[in-house]
């Protein structure tokens, strides 16, 4: 048989032929062969949305957080998500959760249920390889025991982006509140297939991937590791699936499925590869033989997963299944601030009062009536709204600043707060300025109130290092800001993935400022102005807050993973901007 540019038997049979016995054809494009495998199916215009289908959710997703491994923001994935109906999303991150307040935030209200976890690399005793284990939450004790076992990687690791995880302390720690997925080309079962289909077969130490699994199944309890079959409509993903699916049925364990998307549309590949090969620091020439060859890895409709996984029954039904169990809302993982240690007989609002007491009138003179209402009113709402141990935390960091002498001023909106200016975090008097207190707190605010303090530059680490003492590490830790993408590193980054000689890539990056895209008469190829237009806001490494500080009554780690901080004192640094509930800024 040879090949001829004028075939005798027409596409639509050739396809037929070529697909499993009974399975159902997908056409690649739009066309009559879509109504042919499915004449119910209505014609739909691009970006429009699908009709009702087959239940779908997908469980095995990178975002941009995934730093250069992603293309695009949580808010672009669910939104597609929501399009293509489908029912829950799994951000799968790797080696982190920094895009779960986003993901969370921008899935509420659009009827997308929300699944939370994290693809872990754990390296290799021997040798430079890794293994990825992805891992999904089932409920908020799964998302913090998963949160814990992170930061403890990162902080073992003591190197950014190189996290150390045991694989039997991962085994110790999941309790339950885990399920476990084979996970992509680098899993451990899918990664001995691989190697077992490449070894000599006269070889002794061929792979065997059925020891694999059950090593897996033994370590995490055979209900809770599920075989995952990823279809990207690759050459190999049906040989690879096919036996998978049989290693799961040999075993007697589930078969879910997935897309591994790490994007939303199609209209994403081209980003996709240049991220690749900027995270490999390679050009996209350079990288054309490990990166995708088509931007397939996205995000699909439950009427299409539906038709590419009919050889395999039941799977479909499995994965959704699976997405429901693990489902919750992110809200009931809101965390407390740590107790204030108040003396012994008090309560934190009666420690607050009797502060309030002894400072009121030496701040505002002792026959000021307007004063004694106002803080009587305000002690009211604070009492109400369960907050004494906040402004207590506030007081105590600004008393450690004047006995130490450092400078520190209150600013912003709690200016207008006499309890602020009561207890000295303050300099101006609300009540003779007459400014107005529930502009800064009041019960029919949601959230609540924001303290910012300004503290000398030179001498702002005393005050960190002072809050360190006071709540501890597991209950403290700085704010990690996410370097997002600015015009001139995106030009500067897209010329190098592009393969543009350095000082054209100086060139390009010189016509555009830190905030500002390069103007009309801007000499740049229209290559590199494209990619870089993308590449434009996604996230793309992790910095450290000047001041931010997070705390918490819970170990910090159940509720974010923390990382060391590259500094002379090795601090530590919580990934992500927390709800201000539990938040403080010394800046």
């Amino acid at each position: 048989m040879g090949f001829t540019s004028h075939p005798s038997v027409p596409w639509s049979e050739l396809h037929r032929r070529m697909a499993a016995a009974g399975g159902a054809v997908v056409p690649l494009r739009p066309g009559p062969t879509a109504k042919a495998a499915d004449p119910a199916a209505p014609d739909r215009p691009a970006g429009s949305a699908p009709t009702a289908g087959p239940a779908w959710a997908e469980l095995h997703v990178h975002s941009a957080f995934s730093f250069l491994d992603g293309a695009s923001d949580p808010e672009a994935l669910v939104a597609e998500a929501a399009r293509l109906e489908v029912e829950a999303l799994a951000l799968t991150d790797h080696d982190g959760l920094y895009g779960v307040v986003r993901f969370a935030e921008a899935a509420r209200g659009t009827g997308v249920a929300t699944v939370f976890g994290s693809e872990l690399t754990i390296r290799q005793e021997v040798g430079d390889g890794v293994e990825h284990l992805l891992v999904l939450a089932r409920d908020p004790e799964g998302y913090r025991r998963l949160s814990a076992v992170i930061g403890a990687a990162q902080l073992a690791g003591g190197a950014k982006g190189k996290p150390v995880y045991d694989f039997a302390a991962l085994a110790d720690a999941h309790g339950g509140h885990w399920a476990v997925l084979t996970g992509c080309r680098l899993g451990r079962v899918p990664a001995a297939l691989a190697a077992a289909g490449a070894a000599d077969p006269a070889s002794t130490s061929v792979p065997d991937p059925e020891y694999q699994l059950r090593t897996l199944a033994e370590a995490f309890g055979r209900d809770n590791v599920h075989v995952e079959l990823i279809d990207q409509w690759f050459p190999g993903d049906d040989l690879r699936n096919d036996a998978l699916a049989a290693l799961a049925a040999r075993l007697g364990l589930t078969a879910v499925a997935s897309t591994n998307a790490h994007h939303a549309s199609p209209a994403q590949g081209r980003l996709a590869q240049g991220l690749a090969a900027l995270h490999d620091r390679r050009t996209l020439a350079g990288a054309a033989g490990w990166t995708s060859a088509a931007g397939t890895a996205h995000l699909r409709s439950g009427r299409e997963m539906a038709a590419r996984l009919a050889r395999f029954p039941g799977v479909r039904e499995a994965t959704v299944d699976l997405a429901r169990a693990c489902a919750f809302d992110f809200a009931t993982l809101d965390p407390e601030l740590p107790g204030y240690p108040v003396p012994p007989g008090r309560t934190e609002i009666g420690h607050l009062r009797a502060l309030v007491a002894e400072g009121g009138p030496a701040r505002f003179g002792p026959a000021n009536g307007p004063a004694r209402r106002q803080l009587a009113r305000e002690l009211d709402v604070i009492e109400d709204l369960d907050l004494a141990g906040y402004f207590l935390i506030v007081h105590d960091i600004v008393d450690f600043c004047r006995r130490e002498d450092i400078w520190c001023q209150g600013r912003g909106s709690a200016a207008n707060s006499a309890v602020c200016f009561a207890l000295g975090i303050t300099a101006v008097d609300p009540v003779h300025y007459k400014l107005l207190f529930e502009r800064f707190l009041s019960t029919a605010r949601d959230g609540p109130p924001d303290i910012d303090l300004d503290i000398e530059n030179r001498r702002r680490e005393e005050v960190i290092q002072y809050v360190y003492r006071r709540y501890g590490r597991e209950h403290a830790a700085q704010v990690a800001n996410v370097i997002t993408y600015r015009p001139r590193l995106a030009l500067r980054d897209a010329a190098r993935a592009l393969g543009y000689p350095q000082g054209q890539v100086d060139a390009f990056s010189r016509q555009a400022d830190f905030r500002s895209p390069p103007g009309e008469d801007a000499v740049i190829p229209a290559d590199v102005l494209s990619l870089a237009g993308q590449l434009h806001g996604l996230p793309r490494h992790l910095g450290i807050h000047s001041g931010g500080m997070v705390l918490t009554r819970e170990p910090i780690a159940e509720i974010c993973p923390c990382r060391v901080r590259h500094c002379p004192r090795n601090l530590w640094a919580i990934e992500l901007r927390y709800p201000q509930s539990c938040a403080a800024t010394l800046t």
